[in-house]
């Protein structure tokens, strides 16, 4: 008999937790307030991406039991490759995860701190709280808390966002063609990379596939994951679109330059009144937060898989890493240092790492050895290919970027 399908968000709000933080703000309202509503249809592209790449990463997770990192592992028998791997792996996921951290408790901090003034807290005393909060969470070493937490920081980040664009009455025929009709303004490309990267991100590759074990153990598991997984994507293209729609309607056309998500509140208020200060001030803590928790997270799964560690919420090994991300995040944003160079070393890294993991997803998906009847179907390995190449696209033009090439 086969099992009935259920909906319940469960790992995949962790993926979009994930990447809707301060930096996908950020590069959303950018985009929106230079090229208004004409890279929408990269946001569309990048949700298809997503769910594609994160299903198979599910899939692998189910299946064979295996982390990520442990799948690279053991997979990659050459000693140099598996080298390489772990270079790769530890670059770009943790340091770039310890980089970024510092990025995600500054805008949580600068969240929570337009929403109660009258503490008179610095940015750095609130990333001290927010950094002990997201700790104490960790070490408390229960899935299902983090899990049930995260969920309910992708609800406020939702209210927040689709609320706030929804209030500025946009035109939706406009939306529309900027969704589904592909433009490509002068001086767009780096912001369409940016988009795209935001949320086509390798983390939530690691972080999911060992996120499912949590929940699932069986084949007959995978439509569940599979809806999970599509709608919590969606779900989270949908509050990009809303930010760039936002920020279209504030900022496009005046000519005003726009540095972070948080200056969409001051532009706002002859629309929304005293209260843009408070639905931008919820959405930026939200994502700050829920960034701050799985980016460490994140980090542990994939340095103890691809080192061969054990992945358990209460291992030595497997705290000290999560610890380290956070610490350096929390040392960073109480000093006000802006870690510009391990950023790019990282996005480097980055570069790199994304078209290896979604090329040896696509062979292994293929691997009957590994995956038994559970392999891709013809249109998913049609789909794989094209995030494939834009995969190796995005890495070019993130290391051209990085090494100023163009």
């Amino acid at each position: 008999m086969k099992k009935p399908i259920r909906f319940k968000f469960g790992p995949g709000a962790l993926v979009t937790a994930a990447f809707i933080g301060p930096g996908t703000i950020t590069t959303c309202s950018i985009a929106g307030a230079k090229f208004g509503y004409a890279l929408l249809w990269g946001l569309v592209f990048s949700i298809i991406a997503t769910v594609v790449l994160q299903e198979m990463s599910a899939r692998l997770g189910i299946i064979t039991r295996q982390g990520l990192g442990e799948a690279l592992r053991k997979h990659f028998t050459s000693p140099l490759v598996r080298l390489v791997s772990a270079v790769l792996v530890i670059s770009a996921i943790g340091i770039g995860n310890a980089a970024f951290e510092t990025g995600n408790l500054l805008g949580a901090s600068l969240g929570i701190g337009s929403l109660v003034p009258t503490a008179n807290l610095s940015v750095g005393t609130w990333s001290v709280i927010i950094g002990a909060l997201a700790s104490i969470l960790l070490f408390a070493g229960s899935y299902k808390l983090i899990e049930r937490v995260l969920i309910g920081l992708v609800i406020m980040m939702s209210l927040a966002f689709l609320t706030t664009a929804f209030i500025i009455s946009p035109v939706l025929a406009d939306i529309l063609r900027g969704m589904f009709v592909p433009t490509l303004p002068a001086g767009s490309l780096l912001a369409l990379v940016g988009l795209i990267g935001t949320t086509v991100v390798p983390y939530n590759l690691f972080l999911h596939a060992s996120a499912v074990q949590q929940r699932w153990n069986k084949p007959e598991d995978i439509p569940e994951a599979r809806l999970d997984i599509s709608v919590s994507v969606i779900l989270g293209g949908l509050i990009s679109i809303a930010i760039v729609v936002t920020s279209a309607v504030a900022f496009f056309g005046t000519g005003i330059a726009i540095s972070s998500g948080s200056d969409l509140a001051l532009q706002l208020e002859p629309v929304m009144g005293g209260w843009s200060k408070y639905f931008i001030g919820v959405g930026l803590f939200a994502a700050g937060i829920s960034s701050a928790i799985t980016a460490p997270l994140a980090a542990a799964y994939a340095i103890s898989g691809i080192l061969g560690w054990k992945r358990d919420l209460k291992s030595l090994r497997f705290r000290l890493v999560w610890m380290a991300i956070l610490l350096v995040g929390v040392i960073f944003s109480v000093i006000g240092f802006k870690p510009l160079e391990a950023i790019l070393f990282a996005q480097a890294a980055n570069g790199v790492l994304l078209p290896v993991i979604a090329i040896y997803l696509l062979w292994v998906m293929n691997s009957k050895r590994v995956m038994g009847s559970n392999t891709n179907g013809s249109l998913s390995n049609i789909i794989g290919v094209v995030v494939v190449l834009v995969a190796l696209g995005i890495g070019l033009r993130t290391l051209f970027h990085v090494f100023g090439v163009f």
